[in-house]
């Protein structure tokens, strides 16, 4: 008989999943709970266990396609247990065989190609799209949750054709967390209004007392980074200016100002940048700080770490720590309303009174939704963390 996986739902408010990788070919023998699929959503990328033991009759989903919640992603052929009655017809599902053209496949599905039917648009954009000779999958959304809209089909219609390939180039899929990435990205970029913030910050005394909290921590094998004072430091600015720890629900057409401080770190991996979540930071010390960002930051490169902890952040900071540059314009890390850019320490002249000086200086750069919060707010905001990292010794008392 034929057994029909759907897929699940596998996060709350999750509706569709993209296929990152097959890790199962047609006519693979299963076994139960092998594992069968990498599933990506915009929470979290999952690895999907077969549920029956069987051969694997037909894939119903390419790598990179996405598929929706409830939607057949692969039927299995399993033996008739001894006793059991005739299998139900299958249910209706939609034929997405490779060799099918699009044209064959467009009337079977209401004029929605299987291969896009996870896309989020209007019959009538997907109209407009399939009049343009526009692959809808190949345009990005700038509407809610990255609906494509006429406006985007029409801007992807009138944009140059891509580049022919040429000897000696690469193509390289644009799917999975990368993909993810641009979606998340351009939605931000066309849904907050922007506008960056740049403050010089002092930090001769944090380095003094980063040296002095190491010597004490040696014996403990713990070394302090500088993140940990950081987002300590914003952590704490927040609690005091709140306007930047929030979201705009449009819908509603309010303003929520969230209760807790969770501080997304913005983490390079090999499959691009993921955000772990520090929750509750402003509660916690240094040396607590430290701890958990290790933590995550092995989680998250080992590609280990759980949905819990790349979700429900309230502020993002995002730094390069020695290859931080001198200046970048975050993009806000939706639906947050501002995103913290930090920037490398470096030994430079200032001056202080009538003399040129070196110090330890550094830059901050905090992008925010001008819907939101103003330009006062943000510089007020700013300030505030300036303070506190310029005169750090509360942070880490028992080394001041």
């Amino acid at each position: 008989m034929l057994y029909e996986f759907r897929l699940p739902d596998i996060g709350e408010g999750v509706a569709e999943g993209e296929v990152v990788r097959w890790l199962v070919k047609e006519g693979d023998e299963l076994q139960e709970d092998q594992p069968m699929v990498e599933i990506m959503t915009d929470k979290a990328t999952v690895e999907i266990p077969t549920p029956r033991a069987g051969r694997v009759a037909k894939l119903m989903y390419a790598e990179g396609q996405i598929c929706p919640v409830g939607k057949v992603l692969i039927a299995i052929e399993v033996a008739d247990a001894p006793g059991t009655a005739a299998a139900a017809p299958e249910p209706a599902r939609v034929d997405v065989t490779p060799s099918a053209s699009t044209g064959e496949r467009a009337p079977r599905n209401n004029g929605v190609n299987a291969r896009d039917a996870g896309v989020l648009a209007t019959p009538a954009t997907r109209k407009l799209a399939r009049d343009a000779g526009v692959d809808i999958r190949d345009v990005t959304g700038s509407g809610p949750a990255g609906r494509v809209t006429s406006d985007d089909v029409r801007a992807h219609a009138e944009s140059p054709a891509p580049t022919s390939a040429a000897e000696g180039d690469t193509r390289i899929p644009f799917r999975g967390v990368r993909r993810k990435i641009a979606e998340h990205m351009v939605f931000s970029k066309h849904t907050a209004a922007h506008f960056t913030y740049v403050e010089e910050i002092d930090c001769t005394d944090l380095v003094a007392l980063r040296e002095r909290a190491n010597a004490k921590l040696a014996d403990q094998g713990t070394k302090l980074s500088f993140l940990p004072f950081i987002v300590k430091a914003t952590a704490n600015a927040l609690v005091k200016f709140p306007q930047l720890n929030a979201t705009l629900d449009d819908a509603a057409g309010e303003i929520i100002q969230r209760g807790h401080r969770h501080i997304g770190l913005a983490t390079a991996t090999d499959a691009g940048l993921i955000v772990p979540v520090v929750r509750d930071a402003d509660r916690m010390s240094i040396t607590q700080l430290a701890g958990e960002i290790e933590r995550l930051a092995g989680l998250t490169r080992s590609g280990k770490a759980a949905r819990e902890d790349l979700s429900g952040s309230t502020f993002t900071i995002t730094s390069l720590g020695a290859l931080g540059g001198l200046l970048a314009t975050p993009i806000i890390n939706h639906p947050e309303i501002a995103i913290l850019g930090v920037h490398k320490i470096a030994r430079r002249p200032a001056v202080r009174g009538d003399s040129i000086v070196i110090r330890d200086l550094m830059n901050l750069s905090i992008s925010v939704d001008h819907r939101v919060v103003d330009g006062y707010d943000a510089a007020r905001f700013i300030a505030e963390i300036k303070a506190t990292l310029e005169s750090p010794g509360p942070l880490f008392p028992e080394a001041a």
